[in-house]
C-alpha cells in the first residue's frame, strides 16, 4: 500500500481560490497595513463572501466543516499573501475550535452560525500578563453566583481583542486544582458591561493583525456559556491547539516560500562580478536550503493534519510541525535578506517585512521552546 501525497480536485480547487485571493486581494494591500497597521477588514469581508473564513464550523450550524488538512492547504497560501492578514483570518479559527469541540448545540448556534451568514469576528483570549507559557500562573477568575459567573481578571497579547464580537475565554473556577480541572472556558461578549479592550499592541512584524489586551472587571456571564462543564476549561483549550498548530505551521510554509520566491528573483537579476548572484555557490546553496527545509516543513504540516483526520492523536506531530516550521520561516526570511544584501534591509524591498512577520511563528500558539519541551514529553512518556 502506497502513501498518496496528490490532493483531491476538490482540495486543489480550494487551494487554488485561496491563492488567488493571496494574489489578486491580499498581496496588494499588504504594504499599506504593514505601514499603517490598519486592521484589514475590507480584506476579510471578501475572504468571508468567498467562503474562505469560519471553514471548520459544522455544516448542521451553516459551516462548510472543512478537514484539518484542508485548513493547512488554505493557510500557507494566504499566509504567502500576509501571514499579518492571514492570522487576522485565522484568528476566527482558533476561537472556534475550542467551542466546535465543546460547546452545546445551543451555543453553537447562537455564536458560530451567526459568522457564517455574516461576517464578523471572535478571539482566543487565555495568555496573561505573567501567566503565557507558564498555565499555574493564570490568574483569571470566575466565579459561580447563581445561574451566572462573576469574571476578574485580565489577558494579554489577544489576536482581535479589539475587533472581536466574542471571545472564547479560560478562567479558574477552582484556583486550588488549577490547571488539573480548575479551569473553566466560556464565551464573553465584547460589549458587555465591565470587557475592555486595550490599546493595538505596536508589533514588530505581522503589523496588520490586531493585539491587544483585554480587561474583565466583574462581568457577568451567563451560566449559559460555559462551554462543555466546570474544570474542561485548559482540556477545550489545549485540544483546540491539535488543529490550529499545524495551521501554523502551514502558514510559516507560506512566509517561507514567499521569501524563497523572491530571493530566486532577485538571485537571477542581481549581477556580481560579471555574472547573475545565482550562478555563485554561496548563493545557490542557500536557495537549495530554502527549498529543502520547505519542502520539508510541508511534509510535517500535511501529516500533523491528515492524523488529526485519521482521528490519530497528533499533538507530538503538531509540535514537530509547529517548531521546525516556525524556525524555518526565521531561517530563510533572514537569508532571504541576505540573498538582497543591502536591499534586503531597506524597507522598499519585501523580504525586510517577510523577516519581521517570520519571527512571532516562534512565538505564539506556544514558543518554540514550548514545542520542544511537548515533544521530550510525548517522546519520553512513550519509552517508559
Amino acid at each position: 500500500m502506497s502513501v498518496s501525497f496528490s490532493l483531491t480536485e476538490e482540495q486543489t480547487q480550494l487551494r487554488q481560490l485561496a491563492a488567488d485571493f493571496a494574489k489578486d486581494v491580499i498581496r496588494p494591500v499588504a504594504p499599506h497595513h504593514d505601514v499603517t497597521g490598519e486592521y484589514a477588514h475590507d480584506v476579510l469581508r471578501q475572504a468571508h463572501e468567498l467562503g474562505l473564513m469560519n471553514t471548520h464550523i459544522e455544516e448542521e450550524f451553516g459551516g462548510m466543516g472543512l478537514s484539518a488538512f484542508d485548513g493547512v492547504l488554505l493557510a500557507e497560501e494566504l499566509a504567502w499573501g500576509c501571514s499579518g492578514i492571514g492570522t487576522a483570518m485565522e484568528a476566527n479559527g482558533l476561537a472556534q475550535q475550542p467551542v466546535i469541540l465543546g460547546a452545546s448545540d445551543a451555543l453553537k448556534k447562537k455564536y458560530l452560525e451567526p459568522m457564517t451568514e455574516e461576517y464578523s469576528l471572535c478571539a482566543y483570549a487565555v495568555t496573561e500578563p505573567g501567566a503565557g507559557s507558564d498555565v499555574q500562573g493564570m490568574k483569571t477568575t470566575a466565579v459561580k453566583q447563581g445561574d451566572k459567573y462573576i469574571l476578574n481578571g485580565s489577558k494579554m497579547w489577544i489576536t482581535n481583542a479589539g475587533v472581536a464580537d466574542w471571545y472564547f475565554v479560560v478562567a479558574l473556577t477552582d484556583p486550588e486544582k488549577k490547571a488539573r480541572g480548575g479551569m473553566s472556558a466560556f464565551i464573553v461578549e465584547r460589549k458587555w458591561d465591565g470587557v475592555e479592550p486595550g490599546g493595538k499592541e505596536d508589533n514588530m512584524g505581522q503589523r496588520a493583525s490586531d493585539t491587544r489586551a483585554v480587561s474583565f472587571d466583574n462581568v457577568e456571564v451567563p451560566a449559559a456559556n460555559l462551554i462543555g462543564k466546570e474544570g474542561d476549561g485548559w482540556k477545550l483549550a489545549m485540544a483546540a491547539f491539535d488543529y490550529t498548530r499545524p495551521a501554523v505551521a502551514a502558514a510559516a510554509v507560506g512566509v517561507g516560500k514567499a521569501a524563497m520566491e523572491y530571493a530566486i528573483q532577485y538571485a537571477t537579476e542581481r549581477k556580481a562580478f560579471g555574472r547573475p548572484i545565482a550562478s555563485h555557490q554561496a548563493i545557490a546553496f542557500m536557495i537549495a536550503e530554502m527549498a529543502m527545509n520547505i519542502e520539508a516543513g510541508r511534509g510535517l504540516v500535511w501529516k500533523a493534519a491528515s492524523m488529526k483526520d485519521d482521528g490519530i492523536r497528533n499533538t507530538l506531530h503538531a509540535s514537530y510541525a509547529k517548531a521546525f516550521c516556525a524556525d524555518m520561516a526565521m531561517k530563510v526570511t533572514t537569508d532571504a535578506v541576505q540573498v538582497f544584501g543591502g536591499y534586503g534591509y531597506s524597507k522598499e524591498y519585501p523580504v525586510e517585512k517577510l523577516m519581521r512577520d517570520a519571527k512571532i511563528f516562534q512565538i505564539y500558539e506556544g514558543t518554540s521552546q514550548i514545542q520542544r519541551l511537548i515533544i521530550s514529553k510525548e517522546i519520553f512518556v512513550r519509552n517508559r
